[in-house]
């Protein structure tokens, strides 16, 4: 009896944190719904498409860039308040000095989200400036549809912001021992293969782009790999 109340504890513990998170979410979501035209005028800003004509294709489209734009405003700021609420729920089951591990590397798990969403940002608006200097030399006319065009640039910034979390993840499993050293160093191929199909999977479609995108996944995992070993996780 004293067990089942016990996880039901736990059970209660982790509903009030995901509700809470879903309501951080929810809130970001209709700020970023509300303040659309201004994430819009920004990236356009950011991108300078001097040009390149953006349209809009249907009349529906101004609730779809809203939507759009909410959701992945309300995803990105509620990742880091994930994490917080993982390690947060964790604490009790951690040493002091395991706690006091993880908790150390929150701040530098947020500069490498924002990292690697401004990564993959740029290295769309990269692809664009090909594309742009392609079609000139060849006198065809640019046109990008609106909807089409923020979609893709977000979804790659924040897949990349994800995927740049990756080493924070092993660190914190090769901290806690719950994965070994020599796992990790011995499926590099693994490893590189998922990062290569993960960057593949990804909006831009050119065999630059992807070289590009994977460069700094492969160099994050053997920098993980490198830091853990000098500090004595083997």
């Amino acid at each position: 009896m004293a067990a089942t109340n016990k996880y039901f504890a736990y059970l209660m513990e982790i509903r009030k944190r995901l509700m809470f998170s879903v309501l951080i979410f929810i809130v970001a979501s209709i700020v970023g719904f509300i303040f659309y035209q201004k994430i819009l005028v920004l990236i356009l800003n950011f991108f300078r498409l001097e040009g390149i004509n953006i349209v809009f294709t249907s009349p529906f489209q101004f609730f779809s860039l809203a939507l759009n734009s909410g959701l992945i405003v309300g995803v990105a700021i509620t990742i880091p308040i994930l994490i917080y609420q993982l390690l947060s729920f964790l604490k009790p089951a951690l040493a002091r000095k395991e706690y006091r591990k993880i908790i150390g590397v929150l701040p530098l798990t947020i500069l490498l989200f924002a990292g690697g969403f401004v990564y993959g940002v740029v290295i769309m608006k990269y692809i664009l400036q090909i594309f742009y200097q392609f079609s000139t030399k060849l006198s065809i006319g640019n046109v990008l549809d609106i909807q089409n065009f923020l979609s893709k640039v977000l979804t790659t910034g924040l897949l990349m912001g994800v995927a740049f979390l990756f080493p924070m993840v092993m660190t914190v499993l090769m901290q806690l021992k719950l994965v070994e050293y020599r796992l990790f160093a011995n499926q590099r191929p693994l490893a590189y293969l998922i990062a290569i199909v993960f960057v593949i999977l990804l909006p831009p479609p050119d065999l630059v782009s992807d070289v590009i995108l994977v460069a700094p996944l492969v160099i994050l995992f053997e920098l993980t790999l490198l830091l853990n070993r000098i500090w004595g996780v083997t």
